[in-house]
C-alpha cells in the first residue's frame, strides 16, 4: 500500500512489530478484513482519537488496502459500511475520520460517495521514522 500510493518502502520488521502491537493491545485499535472464498481481499485498521470537544472517540480509518483485482467491486464500501454500523452502535464514538494522500483522487471520490466530507483541517506532522521532506 505504501509503495503503491506514496512510493514509500517500509521497513518490514518495524511494520510487522507495529501490526502485532495492534493485536496485542486493543487500546491501539483493531483490523477489519474483507474475505471472498476464504481469502482476504481487503483490509483497514481503526485507531482512536479522544475528542474533548465532543466527549467521545473518533475512529480513524487507516491502512486501507483492497487488492487490485477486487477494486471497484464494493470491497471497500462493505468495510466502510461495517465500520459505520459498529461505530454508531458503540455509544461513545462521535465520528469517523481518515486521511488520504492528496494525489489519491480515486480514494477521495470513494470517500465522498460514501458520505464523507473533506475536513476543515490540514494535517501537519513531524515524522521521526520516515522523515519525508516536502
Amino acid at each position: 500500500m505504501a509503495r503503491e500510493i506514496e512510493d514509500i518502502e517500509l521497513d518490514y520488521n518495524r511494520l510487522l512489530a507495529g501490526t502485532r502491537a495492534v493485536f496485542e493491545d486493543a487500546g491501539k485499535g483493531f483490523f477489519v478484513v474483507a474475505e471472498r472464498e476464504s481469502r482476504v481481499v481487503g483490509q483497514l485498521m481503526i485507531t482512536f482519537e479522544w475528542s474533548d470537544w465532543r466527549n467521545g472517540l473518533f475512529w480513524w480509518i487507516q491502512s486501507v488496502y483492497v487488492e487490485p483485482a477486487s477494486r471497484g467491486q464494493g470491497v471497500y464500501s462493505a468495510l466502510h459500511q461495517w465500520v459505520i454500523e459498529q461505530a454508531a452502535a458503540a455509544g461513545d464514538v462521535c465520528g469517523i475520520r481518515l486521511y488520504v494522500d492528496k494525489s489519491n483522487h480515486n480514494a477521495q471520490r470513494t470517500y465522498r460517495r460514501l458520505g464523507m466530507t473533506p475536513a476543515v483541517y490540514d494535517m501537519y506532522e513531524t515524522d521521526f521514522v520516515l522523515k519525508r521532506e516536502e
